[in-house]
């Protein structure tokens, strides 16, 4: 693993010091909810993410618009269970609900 020498002369991984740095410039909500709308296709599927017309974050809720009726339903049906799948990959900080479209 990649290592850096911190402020205090000790070594860190370089995914801490990346973290640190964010933190440090209050930037790492944004960076998290931005990884995680990236992130879409690759947790919900390519089908999902085809009819995905439109995918934000705003104030921790993830907002879902998508063009077709039946996928609307269907991941409202599931809305419980994509929300849970999100806060395992990125932290129940970063997202908190789902607003489908």
């Amino acid at each position: 693993m990649a290592r850096g020498i911190n402020e205090d002369g000790n070594t860190q991984h370089i995914g801490q010091a990346i973290q640190k740095l964010l933190n440090s410039y209050h930037i790492k909500s944004k960076f998290d909810q931005a990884n995680l709308v990236s992130s879409w296709e690759r947790l919900v599927g390519k089908p999902v993410a085809k009819r995905t017309k439109r995918l934000y974050m705003r104030n921790q809720v993830l907002f879902v618009e998508l063009d077709s009726p039946a996928m609307k339903n269907d991941l409202s049906i599931h809305k419980i269970k994509i929300i849970e799948v999100f806060q395992k990959e990125f932290g129940a900080e970063v997202i908190k609900d789902l607003v489908i479209m």
